[in-house]
């Protein structure tokens, strides 16, 4: 039986507060987890166990052990691949942030699939008795950073801080076209496109808000280097902000049809990142692709 064990000091408390309280609102522990720490006993406070209702205070040693059975992740299932190596931008005990290359797909879409950045991270963490569990995804498209799991007790806190914008993402474009307006946001509603089921489409059936904020840092020619952060994380939501304000990425197989280069200019650029449980900030930065470069 795999066991997971995080020792946390209190810190930043305002006030006392309950244990179950620290959990959930410092700690961004579901309920379901909380329910079997309790029902085993699995938080300890000063190396003693104390019923859920007890109070905490700064400096307090909080001692939380998670168990396989805790977790009703599915089998990952990933065939490990060691047939590319992957380039490791951040790792601790919980977590990789991996430096994805274009043109790899993020995960396998069908049973024994290999050649995507999971298998090759499933082959390097195999290595030390560990499994790489999908937190978010890029595009096949896109290059850059991008957060991998190496347990399933950070899944949930990494996906909602992913989810809340705590850990927040950075991404650089080249686009078609010279923006009247150097800084802008984009709210446009993204939904299913109704002709192609693989695009997504402004104002499509079942949209949900979609917000994006862009800043151009270069121009070139006919063509701009932008700086985008995007505020909710829908599927493509910049390729199709982007297009929907006439500044379709360059390279982008699916929304620039006219675009006469075979790389899509799209990178994820810069990480916020929390770390779960101890919810330290780091600064993560990829290295911007040559193509980038020398447009």
């Amino acid at each position: 039986m795999h066991k997971w064990t995080y020792q946390i000091i209190v810190q930043n408390l305002k006030s006392t507060i309950s244990i179950r309280e620290y959990l959930s609102q410092y700690l961004l522990i579901p309920k379901h987890l909380i329910f079997s720490l309790r029902k085993d006993k699995r938080v300890t406070v000063n190396k003693k166990y104390l019923p859920m209702n007890f109070t905490i205070k700064n400096d307090d040693h909080i001692k939380i052990t998670f168990i396989d059975n805790d977790f009703n992740l599915p089998t990952q299932n990933l065939l490990p691949d060691n047939s590319q190596s992957i380039k490791i931008l951040f790792e601790n005990n919980d977590l990789l942030v991996v430096n994805k290359k274009r043109g790899i797909k993020t995960h396998p879409n069908k049973p024994k699939e290999i050649g995507t950045l999971l298998n090759f991270c499933e082959g390097y963490l195999n290595k030390s008795n560990q499994n790489a569990y999908m937190i978010h995804r890029l595009d096949q498209e896109t290059s850059g950073a991008i957060i991998v799991g190496k347990n399933p007790a950070v899944v949930p806190i990494l996906v909602r801080l992913i989810k809340e914008k705590t850990i927040h993402r950075t991404y650089l474009a080249w686009v078609n076209g010279i923006f009247h307006k150097k800084t802008g946001k984009i709210n446009l509603p993204i939904g299913y496109d109704q002709t192609d089921k693989r695009k997504r489409a402004v104002n499509g059936p079942n949209s949900k808000k979609a917000l994006t904020e862009y800043q151009v840092i270069k121009e070139y020619k006919n063509e701009s280097l932008v700086k985008i952060n995007i505020q909710t994380g829908r599927t493509h939501q910049i390729r199709v902000h982007m297009q929907a304000i006439g500044h379709p990425i360059i390279g982008d197989p699916l929304y620039n049809e006219k675009s006469n280069v075979d790389k899509m200019l799209l990178h994820s650029w810069k990480l916020k990142l929390i770390t779960p449980y101890y919810m330290q900030t780091k600064i993560i930065s990829s290295p911007i692709p040559e193509e980038f470069k020398i447009i």
